[in-house]
């Protein structure tokens, strides 16, 4: 590693200027060097070769004006953002990019956290939906010998909308599938990051594995943290109930409020449609 108090390392001296994309920056070597084990870091103390431009300025090819909020991270240590930011997917890539996982973490907290009223602000709406269908199979008995068998299965649709797209970030999180292929997550729906669907079919005692699997079925399962001792959790979601439940454990430990229930107000663990704002 370079020393950057050597009188040798001439190429690193305060102040240090930067081309980004086309926009020039001053600042200092302690700053750029805030996290050692970032790109950033590993720039400017001799591990990766840089270039420069014309005029002599480290260059750095990257977006120039997403690059001003994370040399104010490394300057502050805080992320300070104007109340109408609209960039975030872009200063996370730029945030990956550079590998600086406090300021990555600190984005995530931001996106979930009480950061101003309009920022923190929002509805979720959770529909879910059983439908019981019959299926008829041959369960074989012999070489030559099949039976004709009937069994019902539950399909489950759950139609997730919220306004607030890190939300649905962290249920793709939160829920995953049960495939012959392996474990998958559940996406949000292409070109609409605030709607997330979800349809899994809990396997009946009386199907059996290779006819459920033949029918492409999947399971639901959820992943949750437990305190003591400090683990994750994953269990299946066999019905309506436990898949509000889940809904409800993730709700309220990001700051959302009941507001509304049907069918009965009375009973929101067996209830199909559920209304929580967060303000």
């Amino acid at each position: 590693m370079l020393n950057l108090n050597s009188p040798d390392s001439n190429s690193f001296q305060d102040p240090v200027s930067l081309n980004v994309g086309g926009e020039v920056y001053t600042t200092t070597l302690d700053t750029l060097t805030r996290c050692r084990d970032s790109m950033l870091g590993a720039m400017f103390t001799g591990q990766i070769p840089l270039l420069r431009d014309k005029r002599g300025n480290f260059f750095i090819d990257r977006d120039g004006k997403i690059f001003r909020y994370i040399l104010n991270y490394l300057r502050s240590n805080s992320l300070d953002l104007p109340d109408d930011f609209k960039e975030m997917a872009l200063l996370k890539r730029e945030a990956d990019f550079f590998q600086i996982r406090p300021l990555l973490h600190e984005i995530r907290h931001y996106e979930s956290g009480p950061h101003g009223v309009n920022w923190r602000s929002a509805v979720l709406n959770t529909d879910v939906d059983c439908q019981v269908r019959v299926l008829h199979f041959n369960l074989k008995r012999g070489p030559e010998n099949y039976e004709l068998r009937s069994c019902a299965v539950r399909v489950y649709t759950a139609n997730v909308f919220c306004t607030s797209c890190a939300f649905i970030e962290l249920l793709c999180t939160r829920f995953s599938y049960r495939t012959r292929e392996g474990i998958t997550s559940p996406q949000a729906r292409e070109g609409k990051p605030n709607y997330l669907s979800m349809e899994w079919v809990p396997r009946p005692e009386d199907l059996p594995k290779d006819q459920y699997e033949k029918h492409h079925y999947q399971e639901l399962t959820a992943t949750s943290q437990v305190t003591f001792p400090a683990a994750s959790r994953t269990s299946v979601i066999p019905d309506t109930r436990a898949f509000m439940e889940e809904m409800l454990k993730a709700s309220l430990a990001e700051g959302f409020r009941v507001d509304s229930v049907f069918p009965d107000p009375s009973d929101i663990l067996n209830c199909r449609s559920l209304r929580l704002v967060r303000y």
